[in-house]
């Protein structure tokens, strides 16, 4: 794939990948932008496989996986350095999914995953299954809970 090939394609991808990492990252914008660029970089370092936007959510949901396991090592931000971040001007935009991503974030990372693509991103069980590595009754079991808990959150 050319270079105008693969930004031509990123363009048509550009949205739903913020889209599905920015509710998989639980509305933090800055995590979901992070991941999405190291996504991208490793993306125009492999020769495509198949489906270009299967692709490349594939490879987001690893990165994404790995940025978690990274966090897991490192130390929580101590409060005085938080209290000295600044706020992003989008900040309040980001209260209008606020029930949603809290309700998204009391799911594992494997459901949320299943449950984003599946209704978010539109991927068929088949492809769900591809990009996460799991079995497709493991994808309809995981789509099945994850509606039951969101109800539950939800209707409260």
């Amino acid at each position: 794939m050319t270079r105008e090939q693969f930004v031509e394609q990123v363009g048509r991808e550009q949205a739903h990948l913020r889209r599905f990492l920015t509710a998989l990252c639980c509305g933090n914008g800055a995590e979901a932008d992070d991941i999405a660029q190291e996504a991208l970089i490793k993306a125009y370092q492999y020769d495509e496989r198949g489906q270009f936007s299967a692709w490349l959510m594939k490879i987001a949901y690893r990165v994404f996986i790995d940025s978690r396991r990274k966090q897991k090592h490192q130390q929580e931000l101590p409060l005085e350095k938080a209290i000295t971040l600044q706020g992003n001007s989008k900040s309040d935009e980001a209260f209008r999914y606020q029930e949603l991503h809290t309700a998204l974030a009391t799911l594992s990372e494997t459901m949320r995953t299943s449950i984003l693509l599946y209704y978010m991103q539109g991927y068929q069980i088949k492809e769900i299954a591809e990009i996460t590595e799991n079995s497709e009754d493991a994808i309809k079991k995981q789509l099945s809970r994850g509606r039951e808990q969101l109800k539950h959150l939800l209707e409260r």
